[in-house]
């Protein structure tokens, strides 16, 4: 005799809602747990010092700009909240551009380098072109201002992956190197180089020359090129008596066209002279009361050097030695020549336009007005450096997926 059928009681429904919570919280952490584990530690890594250097320089930036922002808006969070703004966008584009795989990037970069140089034309000939500091390299959008040479960069970095990767067995020749690297990517520098910005213009050549080099181009043919822009470089440096004055300033000298170079550089001596060991102490700077040019751009270090000391500069060197160290692990861990040369070529712009920004406050090369990437103020130059390791770490999660395939087969194989 079979018993009837048992109907469920509250107590029932509610054990049941219980459990499926239960295994609804569990289903949730394994899926955060995994989600967590498919990211690889050099993913890790990178992020967690690019964020940690976003912080530090909105920090810095807070503190050596609070003056002049006063003095401009009758505000001393205006640059802070600015900065705070384009590091909010650059955040989420960021983790985009990581989501993107490489072959989207091997669809679309002759559309964006192009658009880049487009809007770098814009810069030259249309009167939307702005001129700060005898540099034609700004674009004025409304009561905005854009840098088109930072997104030029980025266009720039990728696209020399993406070419170098498809003629990887043909670098021995010249004349693959030489095509379509020098019009192409020649040209996209000669764009920057005509609006008068010698800096930027430095940094792009280093980037190209770097791209040749870990995309395997023989020696002497990185030589050559190495000479030729030497001499391009020498040649634009002369060419204007603003930046002849910054090349006599290095050397104690003076120039009628820029009498400024001097004050900044001594002002820059002395606020890292003053900060001592361990620094006059954070917000506590002399300098930015209006003796340092541009204190929380180009010579943010030196405010650095003055409230945080010597320890704090170190620190900061640390953080660009840990950035190259990642990005060497991310390129000796893939295997895809276009990760590699990319991520390279990123490299070399970061490390060194930083290893730029601080030789010129220390006085070892001529002031080129170059920002300290991820740390300096500059919207647009924050957002380009985000998306550029952005795309580092998207390389960084393909080769972590590889690896994680690799072992699950060689698992399976034994």
């Amino acid at each position: 005799m079979t018993s009837p059928p048992r109907t469920l009681d509250r107590s029932d429904l509610e054990k049941s809602g219980a459990t499926s919570s239960k295994l609804a919280g569990l289903t949730a952490r394994i899926s955060l747990g995994k989600a967590v584990q498919a990211e690889s530690a050099n993913y890790f890594l990178l992020l967690g010092i690019t964020l940690f250097m976003v912080v530090f320089g909105l920090v810095m930036v807070l503190s050596s700009s609070s003056v002049e922002s006063h003095n401009d808006t009758d505000n001393f969070f205006a640059r802070f909240w600015s900065q705070g703004a384009y590091a909010l966008i650059g955040l989420p584009l960021m983790f985009l551009v990581s989501r993107l795989p490489s072959r989207f990037w091997k669809k679309t970069i002759w559309f964006f380098l192009a658009f880049a140089c487009f809007l770098q034309l814009l810069v030259l000939f249309t009167p939307l072109g702005m001129e700060i500091g005898g540099n034609r390299n700004w674009l004025k959008v409304g009561s905005q201002t854009l840098q088109p040479s930072e997104a030029i960069k980025v266009a720039l970095v990728v696209w020399l992956g993406v070419v170098l990767a498809r003629k990887k067995d043909m670098l021995w020749q010249w004349k693959h190197v030489a095509v379509p690297i020098v019009p192409i990517g020649g040209g996209a520098i000669l764009l920057v180089t005509l609006g008068g910005d010698l800096g930027t213009t430095m940094i792009m050549a280093a980037i190209l020359l770097g791209a040749l080099f870990f995309a395997g181009v023989r020696l002497r043919h990185l030589a050559v090129g190495t000479l030729a822009i030497g001499i391009l470089a020498f040649l634009v440096a002369i060419s204007s008596e603003s930046r002849l004055g910054r090349i006599a300033a290095l050397f104690g000298g003076s120039s009628a066209a820029n009498p400024d170079v001097n004050w900044q550089i001594d002002n820059g001596f002395y606020a890292l002279a003053s900060g001592g060991v361990f620094g006059v102490g954070l917000g506590n700077s002399h300098s930015k009361w209006s003796w340092l040019p541009a204190a929380d751009t180009d010579f943010i270090f030196a405010i650095i050097g003055e409230e945080l000391g010597l320890i704090g500069a170190v620190v900061v060197l640390i953080l660009f030695v840990l950035l190259a160290i990642v990005f060497l692990r991310i390129i000796h861990a893939s295997t895809d020549s276009f990760a590699r040369v990319t991520t390279a070529a990123i490299m070399v712009w970061l490390i060194g336009q930083a290893f730029v920004n601080i030789a010129v406050v220390l006085g070892v090369i001529p002031v080129l007005g170059v920002p300290l990437p991820l740390i300096s103020a500059g919207g647009t130059a924050m957002i380009s450096s985000m998306i550029a390791i952005g795309i580092v770490l998207s390389f960084a999660r393909e080769t972590g997926r590889e690896a994680r395939r690799e072992r699950v087969a060689n698992g399976s194989a034994e």
